[in-house]
């Protein structure tokens, strides 16, 4: 879809840090997005000049008014990009710590009894937390089992352990090692249709440098993003709560303003590159729509995104010119199928008869950037169903191209026959 706009792609990449070059390495190219995306330039120059400025918020002082305003802004920003038309937004330590706080709150504050739902597709970020929580609180854990044909789950496997008396349910909406989505609404709606009162919270990590976020669609309490993975920094995360989930009993100063969910002073210049962040999405959508509105451009900006994804995924897939893709090399093995809709830029994937982690150091000699995810807390939930002890993980993002999947497939072919 890209290729629709003459010099787009060249445009974009030219708007991100350390696009096709490791400060350490040299020249590569960058297939390990799903562990943190490339930083945006304006996100780089907004740290740094936040950071010179000694004034603190609240105060009574040019600057301090102006860092409030900041503040103000991105929360603003964020709220028009998640598509949320009540709640709040607001930033901690990570995407994980914000997960823990959002559903260690609705567990605990829930009424006494009843249940916790959760899946074995999720992040141990949120699965532990339920886990946890469910234990101290005295409410029973429920999983619901994800498909490992698809790599994903469906609302109809929420639908049948979901109870009346079910408190809290968390789901992903996009999973970091299958790389497959989760349809939030139609889970949302499979709950509620029989807890109607039961607070969601999502683990939208994965899931946010694509693009389409609408949780005013959703129906759901929580989201929480680590904008390290959708093109800001590391050091903060971002949680938006439904105004029911920020009036629950919660960790605050006593006193304090209420309904504050932040403990302490935070970072203006994370505030900050948020906005930074929305604005590129917001720029990106111009390029596709002649729309006045803002939401209308992002909008715009989430579907070329995910048509340029496909683009590129396809070709891996299935090859580019005369490369074959990996569908086409017989000591492959693809994780949640090869033609599914449900895919977000990643394909994982393991070489029959090789050592995973050699591959990965033999496509990194070759400049290419990938990742191993291994049986361990973090993926043993996905890969131990299968089988397998670990897995190749290429994760793609819209500032990538062709060329640089032609690139990976001459790369991968050569060490696979060699």
């Amino acid at each position: 879809m890209f290729d629709t706009v003459p010099g787009l792609i060249d445009d974009v990449r030219d708007r991100f840090a350390h696009v096709d070059h490791c400060p350490e390495q040299g020249p590569r190219v960058f297939f390990e997005n799903a562990g943190g995306a490339l930083t945006l330039k304006s996100v780089v120059e907004t740290s740094t000049r936040y950071a010179a400025i000694p004034d603190n918020q609240g105060r009574d002082n040019p600057m301090s008014h102006t860092l409030v305003a900041a503040i103000k802004q991105a929360r603003a920003d964020m709220m028009t990009f998640l598509n949320a038309k009540e709640g709040q937004v607001f930033v901690g330590e990570s995407g994980t710590e914000l997960l823990f706080r959002m559903i260690s709150n609705a567990v605990i504050e829930s009424p006494a009894g009843g249940s916790v739902i959760g899946t074995t597709l999720e992040h141990p970020a949120s699965r532990s937390a339920a886990q946890r929580w469910s234990k101290i609180a005295r409410k029973e854990y429920l999983s619901v089992i994800h498909d490992d044909a698809t790599g994903s789950v469906e609302a109809n496997a929420y639908a049948a352990l979901v109870r009346p008396d079910t408190r809290v349910a968390t789901i992903i909406h996009t999973s970091p090692v299958t790389g497959m989505a989760v349809d939030i609404k139609a889970v949302a709606q499979a709950i509620r249709a029989v807890a109607p009162d039961c607070y969601i919270i999502v683990d939208g990590i994965q899931h946010a440098a694509h693009g389409a976020l609408d949780i005013e669609s959703y129906g759901i309490d929580g989201y929480a993003i680590s904008p390290y993975k959708v093109f800001s920094r590391h050091g903060y995360g971002v949680a938006w709560i439904s105004d029911r989930l920020t009036a629950l009993p919660h960790d605050s100063l006593i006193g304090g303003p209420e309904g504050n969910w932040e403990l302490g002073t935070r970072d203006t210049g994370a505030y900050a590159t948020l906005s930074d962040v929305v604005s590129y999405f917001d720029w990106l959508g111009g390029q596709f729509s002649d729309s006045e509105d803002r939401r209308e451009r992002l909008e715009a900006a989430a579907k070329a995104i995910h048509g340029h994804e496909n683009s590129l995924t396809d070709a891996m897939l299935h090859g580019t010119g005369n490369l074959k893709g990996l569908a086409d090399m017989p000591e492959v093995q693809i994780i949640g199928g090869t033609d599914n809709p449900r895919r977000e830029g990643l394909v994982a994937c393991r070489v029959e008869g090789r050592d995973t982690a050699e591959v990965i150091a033999a496509l990194r000699e070759r400049g290419i950037r990938t990742h191993i995810r291994r049986a361990d807390y973090y993926s043993n939930n996905i890969l131990d169903p299968l089988g397998l002890s670990d897995c190749i993980r290429v994760s793609m993002c819209h500032y990538n191209t062709i060329g640089e999947v032609s690139a990976f497939l001459t790369a991968f072919r050569e060490i696979v026959e060699g």
